[in-house]
């Protein structure tokens, strides 16, 4: 009895160590989405200093709506196919609409609707971040 419930023990120790290192489609679709706005935040101050920022954060901007479009797909496949909650992808969508509305201000150069936009929008992808990913429950 005592050598079954070692070996348990010792499967469900395994198990919690390689699910450690396993990150879904979903996170990896958040991280990929706050990574792009913060260097969208950094090419922005490039691009008062520098001839090329201009450039990088033009780029930047449609990686980032890639991102964001990333997203949807992930919080979709993780709900219909992952069996999650539907959650996700409401937070992807809105995401998505505050991409293209960001995408239409810094086109028609309003700057003071672009900026707190941005930080509004960076400030939420990290929330998403943080809330997709799995508690840290100390045995």
């Amino acid at each position: 009895m005592a050598t079954q419930a070692t070996a348990t023990t010792a499967t469900t120790t395994t198990a919690r160590q390689q699910h450690r290192f396993r990150f879904s489609f979903l996170q990896v679709a958040v991280a990929l989405q706050t990574l792009t706005i913060f260097v969208q935040a950094v090419s922005a101050g490039l691009l008062f200093t520098t001839t090329y920022g201009e450039m990088l954060h033009s780029v930047g901007a449609r990686v980032m709506y890639g991102a964001s479009m990333l997203y949807v797909l992930a919080a979709l496949l993780a709900w219909r196919l992952g069996g999650g909650s539907p959650r996700p992808v409401w937070y992807a969508t809105g995401f998505l609409v505050l991409a293209s509305v960001q995408v239409a201000v810094g086109i028609a150069h309003l700057s003071s609707v672009h900026l707190p936009l941005g930080v509004l929008m960076f400030g939420l992808s990290v929330l998403a971040l943080v809330m997709t990913l799995p508690s840290v429950r100390r045995v």
